[in-house]
């Protein structure tokens, strides 16, 4: 019912901000004099405003045609090297012949798309062969499909470990960390050849007893049937997935809004004035920030549902409760993967020392095997994109996945 009653919103929003757009249009095309006034155009801008303020359902474009590396510009070629209807594995292929490292970037599914690790592809491909995980929208995934949880995010996860082969590297941003490790312990236990040579998280939620956040918070305050009855809708008739059981992006995004509500309100009144007072660049910056941010993805229900439960409530992982197809993962089966945790210090999200926890887990790993690093001065994001992702985190981990090669 709640799906059906936001799509109805949109149809009925979808005309009015293409007339918005339309008129937007003509009143940037008025011959020169008119269209320079102040009056015209604050009235351009308050329509391109609210025209251009939607929410998407369309993974962006990826857009890195080419990267500038030790040898100079070389063409980056997307392309798809293994999927399931749940996802894609892709990788950023480099027109070039070289042999460098394999990583497999682990994208969150929490209600955006991959592309949202964009500056970390791109930061990664000069020096590394890429791939990352590439979610499809599960209200596009048809009931026939089957059901995609927490155990099916590992399964996929150790599938693309082994397209990638022997001797590969795996990074996990935020929420995949607890699958990465859980992965890699699985792989581990399993004698698996194509285990990683390092693992390395990313603020993720390893243990979110450990200085809890809002978010955290918010998991544990109610009980898991609250989510059930009240996040998860049914697909609409008109999608493929019609049907299917999702926890809706737009909800994911009422919420992040929620958080910092404010913040929001003043990022788009300061786009309408730049707008209106022809600072372009300015407004560029905004524009393609919540382009990216306002693209979401439905997750399918027990993912969402399962997640909250096993990695919120329960804290299975820390507390050695967690299995995977029936059996307990042993985080202390790792014993030749290098470790690396990544946390920053103004992150409201997944706070200090819930990632760094993983290494308390790791008990088969000698010290000189596992490694932190503590970002000062970012939030969330700041860890894995951003001038202090580029200059200083970045260079920490292209630096250990050298020293296992």
């Amino acid at each position: 019912m709640l799906y059906d009653l936001y799509q109805g919103y949109v149809d009925t929003l979808t005309p009015m901000q293409a007339a918005a757009r339309a008129s937007a249009r003509t009143l940037k095309s008025l011959p020169r004099g008119w269209g320079d006034k102040a009056l015209v155009r604050s009235l351009w801008a308050a329509q391109e405003v609210f025209a251009e303020t939607k929410v998407s359902h369309v993974r962006p474009p990826f857009g890195i045609d080419a990267v500038l590396t030790p040898t100079g510009v070389v063409d980056v070629i997307e392309e798809v090297v293994d999927s399931t209807p749940f996802g894609h594995l892709l990788r950023f292929r480099k027109d070039m012949d070289v042999d460098d490292p394999k990583v497999l970037i682990l994208a969150p599914l929490s209600g955006h798309f991959a592309t949202l690790l964009r500056a970390t592809v791109e930061t990664m491909i000069p020096d590394h062969d890429v791939y990352i995980t590439d979610w499809v929208n599960a209200r596009e995934v048809p009931l026939s499909a089957g059901p995609f949880g927490f155990d099916e995010y590992i399964d996929h996860t150790i599938r693309w470990l082994g397209v990638l082969g022997p001797g590969s590297h795996l990074l996990a941003v935020c929420q995949p960390c607890v699958q990465a490790l859980s992965a890699t312990a699985v792989m581990s236990d399993a004698g698996d050849p194509n285990v990683p040579r390092t693992l390395t998280l990313m603020a993720g939620p390893i243990d979110t007893r450990i200085n809890p956040t809002a978010v955290n918070e918010l998991a544990t305050s109610v009980p898991i049937d609250w989510f059930e009855r009240n996040a998860i809708s049914k697909v609409p008739w008109r999608y493929a997935g019609a049907g299917r059981r999702v926890y809706p992006g737009f909800m994911q995004l009422t919420a992040f809004l929620n958080m910092n509500w404010p913040r929001h309100i003043k990022s788009h009144f300061d786009l309408y004035t730049n707008l209106a007072e022809g600072n372009d660049g300015a407004a560029a910056v905004t524009r393609d920030f919540y382009d990216e941010y306002f693209a979401v993805l439905d997750l399918c229900a027990e993912f969402y549902l399962e997640t909250v439960e096993r990695v919120f409530q329960n804290h299975e992982l820390p507390r050695g409760e967690l299995e995977y197809q029936g059996r307990k993962v042993a985080p202390k089966a790792i014993n030749r993967t290098m470790l690396f945790t990544v946390e920053g210090e103004r992150d409201d999200i997944c706070s200090i020392g819930q990632t760094m926890a993983a290494h308390d887990l790791c008990t088969g790993l000698n010290p000189y095997m596992k490694h932190h690093h503590l970002q000062p001065n970012v939030g969330h994001y700041g860890v894995f994109s951003g001038r202090r992702w580029e200059n200083q985190v970045y260079p920490r981990i292209r630096s250990l996945i050298a020293s296992r090669e």
